[in-house]
């Protein structure tokens, strides 16, 4: 499986933001969309992801508010990034390794989406889950033998 296979089951809505905004805006737009992460975008570039990790950090630092701290001096300016056919396995194995709970999804420098530790989760588990009921079915369906000798009863 591919993060192709994840984006076209999530869909294509992105939410950005540009490094020279207030992060007070910021949380606005995370808090009304209900989302973890924005993509910091700059002249059509990803320069930076903001999530609740660095907002937390940055609240905590500034003793308990946001002040007036911009986006671009609380981002991290070097996010994983992934492209559409790196295989999920790759993703898990980035996202463990680095901590990271959302990984932009570039193709060449086209941001495609943004896919979540949730997402990669959820589609290991439906694909897992997909595999069991096939093995089941072929199971239940498994063709007798004929002349074949009986199972010894126990």
């Amino acid at each position: 499986m591919k993060v192709v296979d994840i984006l076209r089951v999530k869909g294509g809505t992105l939410f950005t933001v540009s490094p020279d905004q207030p992060l007070k805006d910021s949380l606005d737009v995370m808090a009304e969309r209900d989302i973890g992460s924005l993509v910091v975008m700059e002249h059509g570039d990803l320069v930076g992801m903001l999530t609740f990790r660095e907002v937390i950090q940055a609240i905590v630092k500034n003793g308990g508010g946001v002040g007036t701290t911009i986006v671009r001096t609380v981002m991290d300016d070097a996010p994983l990034t992934c492209t559409p056919e790196t295989e999920i396995d790759e993703v898990r194995r980035m996202m463990l390794g680095r901590h990271a709970r959302y990984m932009p999804v570039l193709n060449g420098r086209t941001l495609m989406g943004v896919i979540s530790f949730y997402d990669v989760a959820k589609a290991v588990v439906d694909s897992q889950d997909f595999e069991n009921r096939m093995l089941k079915a072929y199971i239940r369906d498994w063709p007798v033998e004929e002349n074949a000798e009986p199972e010894p009863k126990l």
